[in-house]
């Protein structure tokens, strides 16, 4: 596949994307590693002018449909700023909390992929590539979409999509939203 397949060409366009974690490393387990995503999604909704028709947030990658509102930032600034500042925390957390019983663990995960990246001297949290897909057709969007709400059910964590507190699914429901 060419190289453009997974590059964010038109800025301001409709995308799927996908974040995962180097080593698929089960980051997300915790509520606190969970709500440092949750924080910092609404900072780039309410600061970077990000929008989100959908997301999920699994327990070593997230999911997301988005797309970037202001014509001053663009999709791929505001993408890196969300993983760089994410990073940042995440590593501060698995550092600093008393809560995290496999820390020397992932530091070593983090470590070790952070010298596979030139840009990364310490620790390296996502894996570099997004996968981004432009969604350009309802149907395509519509897929996207049920596949980010389904995603908990078919990793078996419950039953109905409406009962992971970590997607989108219940807003598009009416049901009460997660924060």
């Amino acid at each position: 596949m060419a190289d453009t397949v997974y590059k964010i060409i038109d800025q301001h366009g409709l995308y799927f994307l996908s974040f995962t974690v180097v080593g698929w490393v089960d980051v997300f387990t915790r509520k606190e590693t969970k709500q440092i995503i949750i924080d910092s999604l609404k900072f780039c909704c309410e600061n970077k002018g990000l929008l989100i028709y959908g997301y999920v947030i699994m327990t070593n990658h997230i999911h997301l449909i988005v797309r970037a509102n202001n014509l001053e930032i663009g999709l791929s600034d505001i993408i890196r700023d969300f993983k760089k500042y994410t990073s940042k925390e995440i590593i501060k957390w698995v550092n600093e909390s008393n809560k995290e019983s496999r820390r020397e663990w992932m530091q070593m995960v983090f470590k070790y992929h952070a010298k596979l990246n030139s840009k990364n001297p310490d620790y390296q949290v996502w894996q570099q590539n997004s996968r981004p897909k432009i969604i350009v057709q309802s149907r395509f969007a519509q897929q996207k979409l049920n596949y980010i709400h389904y995603n908990p059910v078919r990793a078996s964590y419950v039953d109905f999509p409406q009962d992971y507190p970590y997607s989108s699914y219940r807003n598009y429901y009416h049901e009460k939203e997660y924060s």
